[in-house]
């Protein structure tokens, strides 16, 4: 460059510093390239407009806006309009996707998109058995997954490949990047500096369609890091520690960017593993500043011409000095101790030491039936490491675990390396058996013969979640999650009571040992091993391609249009059911052995509610029939309903629709004939989902006004002919003695989102769009 200023040709100046090169943002993309150029523009013109300092979620996020020198931005406030770069579906969500996006009518995505087929393989017997099972059984899906995104443009990861987030962190994350998920663990990526979100399959359908994104403007919360990681102490319990902060909804409709020294002493999968479990806060993402931890982690999966162009653009990839974040949380690294969230709940933290006497103190068992290591939180090639490590400590001394023991890889390159570098061996050997790289047990695919239903035990875990019976159906499963290292050393004593940092266990020669705090490599020294190529291009044209769904099959099926709002106000709707306490996704729109009709939209609404608990009776699955006055089943009651032509809500408490991204828990009750669902709180994707789909989501104006419905009353909702952005609706309560009360309910439905609702579905309203610009 000086030479250049200068007029003196001293040197040969590579083209790259008068135009840069281009950069694929994949291996299986060659020809989509990262535009970081676009992202810096974008950048200069809201810092310019703002006048201040930015946070790094803010350079992404608004260096993404679809118009930024007109986008109102206000934190909390205002909708943006975004462009993501990308969009990756897992095998379940992906189903209804791609039936909502044949239903848009349009040729191709306009985005590189992927799917990825993980969550319908059922752990049983073993990696290799369970994946020949789940192929077998899961032909169909899998057929129509395969020919949809061959016809319509999109990459297919077979079963077998892994899991979802971990093969974007292997493949298609990186840093400054946006990318929107049908998973609520898609801000795994941010491990990698990326801003990538959890969205319902409609929002999926938007970005494949070419239409701008939106998302309400995000909070940013910071997590200042100080101190160094050392000892038991992992990734997992940073995420641990801050959900014991902000519980489950702490989190909700903001980022959270972590920053400060303490970072550089984690490494790029352990970032990736606490902004994995950010989403149990409810945040809407987690990220982390580019560093040579993700660097190091792009240049051994091969992406060193990325990392090398992230280091040009580094300036816009890291926060700026004095930004200002909205709520500030300090963790020194040095001073956290090994923790483990549970039972029942995420957010409810303990510290391993003290977590058996509280568990004699609650009468939760302390007896560890199933210890399971892996997941989409946890299992990349440092987890597996660190979990070898403690188990050949173990096997030195003749032991095995106590308990049972499962572990999960991520991705088939991660189980190819293991088995390559001898960690698979020690973890068998020590007692573990390898499934098959999918989700697994995590998701409820587990087909658990070791207990009967109704049985009180204890489990413990490296994954992410724990709500009542996620696991493995049975409600008296008290599941606690923690790192892989402490699973493994928990197994291996086979209690809760159990302190590796302190206590002993004795050896089969009757000495008594103490676990070392275990230390691994965070990447392999020699090269990944890709193990078996699973993946399968899109061609260059599908238009010939063909794609079957049965109008006989029991899996899929062909989506029909919902009804358009009549312009009238909702009047005398019965209350299907009132909910008592939580109720995430899970409750609303149960996983494992349901997965298999995830795209049978009629079939899957048979689950619909069946988790939650109905406050006049305290049961789940059981709510009286207004009509009949007889108690039957939540699917039963919502059907008998629409059979009659009655319009209904649901009446909910705080945080509804906790969890997982799944549409799925907002298209069974608008099938089934729900119209509005009124709640204390929301979180923030089952909000958005419900919006998608024509539902009203409403929150009371007075929490308390909660109290005042009863499951016996009927509800109106009145002034939807001047429904607008802003403007309370009026709720009229008529109690069966004929008094009647009116509350306000609050809604956060911008214009857009409004004509959603008129038009019947998001998905309606796209193709309205399109006829008039046709």
């Amino acid at each position: 460059q000086h030479a250049l200023n200068s007029g003196i040709r001293r040197y040969h100046v590579a083209p790259v510093l008068c135009q840069r090169a281009k950069v694929a943002m994949s291996h299986f993309e060659p020809n989509e390239y990262i535009n970081y150029e676009k992202l810096e523009k974008n950048i200069n013109i809201v810092r310019k407009r703002l006048d201040r300092p930015l946070t790094l979620s803010e350079k992404i996020v608004y260096g993404h806006l679809d118009d930024p020198a007109k986008q109102e931005i206000e934190r909390g406030k205002t909708y943006l309009r975004l462009r993501p770069d990308r969009v990756a579906m897992q095998d379940a969500t992906a189903q209804m996707a791609m039936l909502q996006f044949i239903s848009s009518g349009l040729p191709k995505v306009a985005v590189p998109s992927t799917i990825h087929c993980d969550h319908l393989i059922e752990a049983q017997s073993g990696g290799e058995k369970d994946l020949r099972r789940a192929k077998d059984i899961n032909q169909e899906v899998y057929n129509f997954l395969a020919t949809a995104g061959a016809k319509y443009g999109v990459g297919f990861w077979k079963p077998g490949s892994g899991i979802i987030h971990q093969i974007i962190l292997e493949n298609y994350s990186y840093p400054g990047v946006m990318l929107i998920g049908t998973d609520s663990h898609t801000p795994n990526g941010g491990g990698l500096g990326g801003i990538c979100i959890g969205v319902g399959g409609a929002d999926a359908v938007d970005v494949m369609a070419g239409i701008p994104w939106e998302l309400k403007c995000p909070k940013v919360i910071g997590v200042k890091l100080t101190g160094k990681l050392s000892g038991w102490t992992s990734p997992k319990d940073v995420i641990l520690k801050v959900a014991g902060i902000l519980t489950v909804k702490g989190g909700t409709g903001a980022i959270i960017e972590y920053h400060g020294p303490g970072v550089d002493s984690i490494s790029c999968t352990g970032m990736a593993t606490i902004c994995n479990m950010g989403a149990e806060i409810g945040a809407t993402t987690s990220i982390f500043p580019y560093n040579d931890r993700m660097k190091r982690y792009l240049g051994k999966t091969g992406r060193a011409d990325i990392a090398a162009l992230a280091d040009e653009f580094k300036q816009h990839l890291v926060p700026d000095s004095g930004c200002q974040y909205d709520q500030v949380i300090e963790i020194n690294l040095s001073e956290l101790k090994p923790h483990i969230n549970g039972p029942f709940t995420p957010d409810l933290a303990h510290p391993v030491s003290d977590i058996g006497a509280v568990a004699e103190k609650e009468g939760w068992p302390v007896d560890i039936r199933v210890g399971l290591i892996g997941s989409c939180t946890n299992s990349s090639y440092e987890d597996m490491g660190r979990s070898a490590a403690v188990a050949k400590q173990a096997l030195a001394h003749g032991l095995k675990c106590k308990s049972k023991f499962t572990i999960t890889p991520g991705s088939e390159q991660i189980r190819a390396t293991i088995e390559r570098d001898g960690y698979a061996k020690i973890l068998r050997e020590v007692g573990g058996l390898v499934l098959a790289n999918a989700c697994g047990p995590c998701i409820g695919q587990w087909d658990r013969k070791d207990i009967k239903k109704g049985e009180k035990n204890t489990i413990v875990t490296s994954y992410n979640r724990n709500f009542t019976g996620r696991n493995d159906a049975n409600p008296e499963t008290h599941a606690f999650v923690t790192s892989p290292e402490i699973v493994t050393a928990l197994s291996i004593a086979g209690t809760l009571k159990f302190n590796p940092e302190t206590d002993y266990l004795t050896g089969a020669d009757g000495k008594k040992f103490k676990l070392e705090a275990p230390d691994a490599d965070e990447l392999p020294k020699l090269e990944f091993d890709p193990g078996q190529d699973t993946y399968q291009y899109p061609p260059k044209d599908g238009s010939g391609q063909h794609v079957d769904v049965s109008p006989t099959s029991q899996r899929l099926q062909l989506l029909e249009p919902f009804d358009k709002w009549d312009g009238k106000d909702l009047e005398d709707m019965l209350i299907l059911i009132k909910v008592k306490g939580k109720c995430t996704t899970d409750h609303i729109s149960a996983a494992g052995p349901w997965l298999k009709f995830r795209g049978h939209l009629d079939n899957i609404s048979n689950n619909l509610l069946i988790g939650a608990i109905n406050i006049e009776n305290g049961k789940a699955n059981s709510v009286r029939n207004a009509l009949t006055q007889e108690f039957g089943p939540v699917p039963d009651t919502a059907r008998y309903y629409k059979k009659m032509g009655v319009k209904w809500a649901v009446i909910g408490d705080e945080n509804y629709g906790e969890g997982s991204s799944r549409e799925h828990a907002a298209l069974e009750p608008r099938h089934l004939g729900g119209r509005v669902i009124i709640t204390k709180s929301f979180a923030r994707i089952h909000e958005t989902n419900l919006k998608k789909q024509g539902l009203l989501p409403l929150t009371f104006a007075d929490p308390a006004d909660y109290n005042k419905i009863h499951p016996v009353d009927k509800l109106s909702i009145v002034g939807l002919k001047d429904f607008a952005p802003g403007k309370p609706l009026k709720c009229i309560i008529k109690h069966p003695n004929g008094s009647q009360e009116t509350i306000m309910l609050n809604h956060t439905f911008n214009e857009s989102q409004i004509e959603w609702f008129q038009a019947g579905s998001a998905l309606n309203r796209m193709k309205e769009l399109q006829q008039k610009s046709s």
